[in-house]
């Protein structure tokens, strides 16, 4: 299926997309005026305890705001979650608040789960066109490493862990999703591997964000949000209730 045919998919397929949100009002509504319509339903920001404006901005480019002030990328995302039930979609995509990601490109993302051939799809940034700087080294050197384990411990062949992403939302809810903080992205893609899902990359473009990084903008959050993911990569070797964990 093609970016267009994507766009032009049959309105019967429901496409809601979950935005977490801290801090990030000089940039939101930007984020929310290029997301395409009709090819999304829906969009949730879910305000992970801002102290700016970001709530109503979201509100005022026509985004559905719920609340989650206890901090963390991955406790943003699971009330994401929890506000599609009353009315679920078929498909959930995800991508951040601060214009590091293209909305315009939620057709791409988008497309191998509307032509049947994938269950999970992850947007690329090292496969796609990363504006210089926007990848610090020392995050490309944690995604290289996250990546080539995925690989070596569960058989899933990736290149990012990137925020960009779409799944089917009943493959979303049998992952039993539980992260709340940075170890989010992998705790998806390791449990989709033991769950067998079928999964896909492609390119996407990656912008310098606007405004200050949370995690990958300095050395310290940086090592903190490695050591999350690595951490995670492993625990669910032996956790019993990850899909296909050991007893």
């Amino acid at each position: 299926m093609s970016v267009q045919a994507a766009t032009d998919r049959d309105s019967s397929t429901r496409v809601d997309a979950i935005i977490p949100a801290l801090n990030e009002a000089g940039a939101v509504g930007q984020v929310l005026d290029a997301i395409p319509r009709p090819l999304v339903r829906r969009v949730i920001v879910a305000d992970n305890g801002s102290t700016d404006e970001t709530a109503r901005v979201a509100r005022e480019h026509g985004a559905l705001v719920i609340s989650e002030p206890r901090r963390g990328y991955g406790a943003a995302c699971l009330k994401g979650i929890e506000a599609l039930r009353d009315d679920p979609p078929d498909v959930v995509l995800f991508l951040d608040a601060d214009l590091s990601d293209d909305p315009t490109e939620a057709a791409l993302v988008l497309a191998p789960i509307l032509e049947g051939s994938a269950d999970l799809v992850v947007g690329s940034r090292v496969l796609g066109t990363p504006d210089p700087g926007a990848l610090t080294p020392h995050a490309r050197f944690g995604n290289w490493l996250a990546t080539r384990l995925l690989f070596l411990l569960y058989g899933a062949r990736y290149t990012d862990l990137g925020p960009f992403r779409a799944i089917r939302y009943e493959s979303l809810l049998h992952l039993g999703m539980r992260d709340r903080d940075f170890g989010w992205t992998v705790e998806m893609q390791v449990k989709a591997a033991r769950r067998g899902l079928r999964h896909t990359e492609v390119p996407v473009r990656y912008r310098r964000r606007t405004g200050r990084s949370k995690i990958s903008g300095t050395l310290g959050g940086s090592v903190r949000a490695g050591v999350k993911i690595l951490g995670t990569v492993f625990a669910h070797l032996l956790d019993p209730s990850s899909p296909g964990g050991v007893p």
